[in-house]
């Protein structure tokens, strides 16, 4: 009997937070003739902005975290020896480090000439061997504090902060991969934009790496500000989709040079093998108009300022970030997926 009881309280106590969480959520923040606008509403809209200004807090925290306990480790060194910080730093770093030679700064004023905007060797001269100085003291220095680290007890207790997923609609949209794949990457691209091309590379690579874990779903965000031809574009490949060659003019639309004129579309669809006529007709009426608009006017309720822009999972991504970003997600979001399915097992 008892134990029910705990239950119940303990379930009274989960449905009160839950119920407190949804009120605070949607708190009113401000009221137009009546019409109320709540905080659900404006975290809606700036959700990935403070996941990352949060994310920017956290890095900025632990930098100096790090600091902190180098600090406190060679203070702890010193300590054991009977000297001062700085004398600990001289006998170990500063004469340990070797001298910039005269061949080193030639070298790396002829790999860096540009950046001296036509400045002689001799008049940057002191300006590089500080600067190649310092670097190598720096890096000495690292290397000691992280053997005084490997021998001490460090436990970082900073917790990172709460992943944030935003709420990304796929229904109907234009889908590469199995349907049932843990792992869900949706991009909202433009195809004048030279970033969202260069994605495609990583893309094409993270798909290959992750085989069936991985679908990715593609969404229209022509910027007209930045690309104001883009958006006829991204209907001509709906009216690819139609015809169930999306992919295949997707891939053809980023291969070469932008296109715009419907010359060039119509052009892409005939390799593309599609039915040129029925292509013609769903171009020439602006069948996708409206569909097009939509996904653009989803991108912005979401956050969306820039493209290319993924949510991996919810998780958003910004940019045309190098692989090595991507794989930390995506096996992330797989390590989730087992613990979440292991959890599953044992109840």
């Amino acid at each position: 009997m008892r134990r029910i009881i705990v239950g119940l309280l303990a379930a009274l106590v989960t449905l009160g937070a839950t119920v407190v969480a949804a009120q605070v959520q949607s708190a009113p923040v401000a009221e137009v003739n009546g019409v109320v606008i709540t905080d659900d509403e404006v975290t809606r809209l700036i959700g990935m902005q403070l996941a990352r200004l949060e994310d920017q807090i956290h890095q900025f925290k632990l930098q100096r975290i790090e600091g902190l306990i180098a600090d406190k480790l060679l203070a702890a060194e010193a300590g054991k020896r009977g000297i001062s910080v700085a004398a600990l730093l001289d006998a170990e770093v500063t004469s340990r480090t070797g001298i910039v030679t005269e061949q080193e700064i030639e070298a790396y004023y002829q790999a860096n000439k540009a950046q001296f905007k036509n400045q002689s060797v001799s008049a940057v001269l002191g300006q590089i061997r500080t600067s190649l100085q310092n670097e190598r003291l720096a890096t000495r220095r690292q290397a000691f504090v992280q053997s005084l680290r490997a021998q001490a007890k460090v436990t970082i207790l900073l917790k990172p902060p709460l992943v944030y997923r935003a709420n990304v609609n796929i229904a109907g949209a234009r889908v590469l991969g199995p349907g049932q794949a843990p792992v869900t990457i949706v991009e909202f691209s433009d195809y004048h934009c030279p970033f969202c091309r260069r994605a495609e590379e990583t893309l094409a690579k993270i798909l290959s790496r992750y085989g069936d874990k991985v679908k990715l779903v593609f969404k229209d965000f022509p910027i007209d500000q930045l690309h104001p031809q883009a958006r006829k574009v991204h209907e001509a490949a709906r009216c690819a989709a139609d015809q169930s060659k999306f992919w295949e003019y997707h891939r053809l639309l980023f291969a070469g040079t932008p296109q715009a004129t419907p010359d060039q579309l119509k052009a892409s669809a005939e390799r593309a093998g599609l039915d040129l006529s029925a292509f013609d007709e769903c171009f020439s009426q602006g069948k996708h108009q409206a569909a097009v608009q939509q996904e653009i006017d989803e991108g912005w309720s979401l956050g969306v300022d820039a493209t290319p822009t993924f949510f991996i999972n919810g998780r958003p991504v910004s940019g045309a970030q190098p692989l090595d970003h991507f794989i930390e997600l995506i096996d992330d979001e797989l390590g989730r997926v087992a613990e979440n399915a292991a959890r599953r097992m044992k109840q």
